[in-house]
């Protein structure tokens, strides 16, 4: 196949997606070859049925840019950086996704208009669904439901040049961040990736400017992103829940939470004021009510602690602005909460840490406002963090326990597929003691492993379904630790000295 034929094929793409029109074609074409550098010729004829993605057209494409020079690397990141160009010439302008999102939301609803948008956002492959193929997914029960487990193999690795470029640029500034609304078009380097074929949409959130986009890596069902316009820190206050329940008010379909807005137990972007939502049921949100009881001056509200490995008070009620300054008032009185029989301080040295992972929802025509108790000391036994992933289970797991994991997804390095095929291995010949031991890549899970292997009988069929079932429970502890208020009876009566003081 050559170029031309390529550059018909996406075209025929684009017409077959409903991004362009008839009487975008020559505009189009011209703006492919004007990419490639070409001559132009005739247009070829087609008759194929058009891909459902353009991911095979465009590797043919990027492999072209390569043996022409038009690609300097053969690098992953090279390539990354191109293809969001080729398919910019097909994605409508921000003006007109803008315009047919609300044209929908005010015609066929809002379940409509996010339908709409996520369908172009695959279709532009801003969010690279080929990639996201590769991630591997599973439930595991346990005593708290089932888990959410995924492995995440579909964000490349970077290369040696472009981790070389992120050292040597430091005083690149824009966009500010990967959030910022600047990133719509932005064409990319080395160490910020191309955002030419990215839209965003405007949101007013309680009065303020605000835009919703989806993740290019999504790892759940419309894994959406809520920026604010502004590049400031994330703040967990009551504008926080008003916004986030308005969110609800708006997209009801969807949930949307927030990170917490203190380091070890945030999210991996602190810098900008950003909220993750999507159309996702979480093992957490399945979560019953364990514990009901009743705040003065809020009885229009119905409260409860959830039974979860974290802990979580879930507030109720038909008014989302009282769902709200409830929310307040537990958040305020939490930031200043000590405890020190259950190894809680608000504050040491004037650092705060105490804070909250809010998590909003609307079901069954009543506002949900779900608050995670975080707390992010650190000690010489637990220099990472207390209330985080403690060390016997870093083979797992040893990143920050954000919005996601809290809900009950685990989002795991993509290190382990490798690791624990070989463990596996080791493990159905009885090799754990030598073999295994040895392995860089397995040693760190023997102690694991043997304690499976005493429990259970191992073989060739049963060892991956077994080592699933076994990272679920894995989960659960990792949540067990990064919980304020353990699970044990003193743990729960320790939760409820801190309800009792509201």
């Amino acid at each position: 196949m050559t170029i031309y034929h390529d550059i018909e094929r996406l075209i025929q793409y684009g017409l077959h997606k409903e991004m362009i029109s008839v009487w975008d074609i020559d505009y189009v074409r011209n703006a492919l070859f004007h990419l490639f550098e070409l001559k132009g010729e005739d247009p070829v004829t087609i008759n194929e049925e058009p891909p459902d993605t353009p991911a095979s057209i465009l590797e043919r494409m990027l492999d072209y840019a390569v043996d022409e020079g038009i690609l300097e690397d053969n690098t992953t990141t090279e390539r990354d950086l191109f293809d969001p160009k080729i398919m910019d010439r097909l994605v409508p302008r921000p003006s007109e996704v803008i315009r047919d999102f609300y044209h929908k939301f005010e015609k066929e609803g809002p379940e409509a208009a996010t339908d709409y948008f996520y369908q172009l956002s695959k279709d532009v492959h801003y969010i690279r669904t080929d990639r996201i193929a590769k991630n591997m997914h599973w439930y595991s029960e346990t005593e708290y439901g089932d888990l959410e487990i995924t492995i995440n193999l579909s964000k490349p690795e970077k290369d040696p040049k472009a981790i070389a470029a992120a050292k040597a640029n430091k005083d690149a500034s824009y966009p500010n961040c990967l959030l910022c609304k600047e990133n719509v078009g932005y064409a990319g380097r080395l160490d910020h990736p191309a955002r030419d074929n990215h839209r965003i949409i405007p949101l007013d959130l309680e009065g303020e400017h605000w835009f919703f986009q989806y993740s290019p890596y999504v790892y759940y069902n419309e894994h959406a992103i809520v920026l604010s316009r502004e590049h400031r820190p994330m703040s967990i206050t009551k504008e926080s829940f008003d916004r986030l329940l308005d969110f609800t008010d708006q997209l009801p379909h969807y949930f949307v939470g927030s990170n917490a807005d203190l380091p070890i137990v945030g999210g991996s972007i602190l810098s900008h004021d950003h909220f993750q939502g999507g159309h996702h049921e979480f093992p957490m949100a399945k979560a019953p009510i364990e514990h009901e009881f009743t705040v003065p001056r809020f009885k229009d509200i119905k409260a409860g602690i959830v039974r979860w490995p974290m802990s979580v008070i879930r507030l109720r009620g038909a008014d989302r602005h009282r769902l709200s300054e409830l929310g307040n008032l537990i958040l305020n009185s939490w930031r200043s909460y000590t405890d020190e029989d259950a190894d809680v301080y608000a504050e040491t040295n004037g650092e705060p840490h105490n804070t909250i992972t809010p998590i909003a929802r609307y079901r069954d025509g009543q506002f949900e406002l779900d608050l995670v108790l975080r707390n992010n000391r650190t000690s010489d036994e637990h220099p990472m963090g207390i209330f985080h992933p403690h060390e016997e289970v870093h083979h797992i797991k040893k990143e920050n326990i954000g919005l996601i994991e809290v809900m009950g997804l685990a989002v795991l390095p993509g290190r382990l597929v490798d690791e624990i095929e070989a463990l596996g291995d080791y493990m159905v010949n009885g090799k754990l003691d030598d073999a295994a031991l040895e392995d860089e890549q397995t040693a760190k899970h023997v102690p694991w492993a043997k304690s499976i292997v005493k429990e259970t009988n191992i073989t060739s069929d049963n060892v991956k379904e077994v080592l699933q079932e076994e990272i679920g429970k894995r989960f659960s502890e990792v949540l067990e630790h990064a919980g304020v208020f353990k699970r044990d009876d003193e743990g729960q009566e320790a939760f409820l000295k801190f309800i009792n003081q509201l």
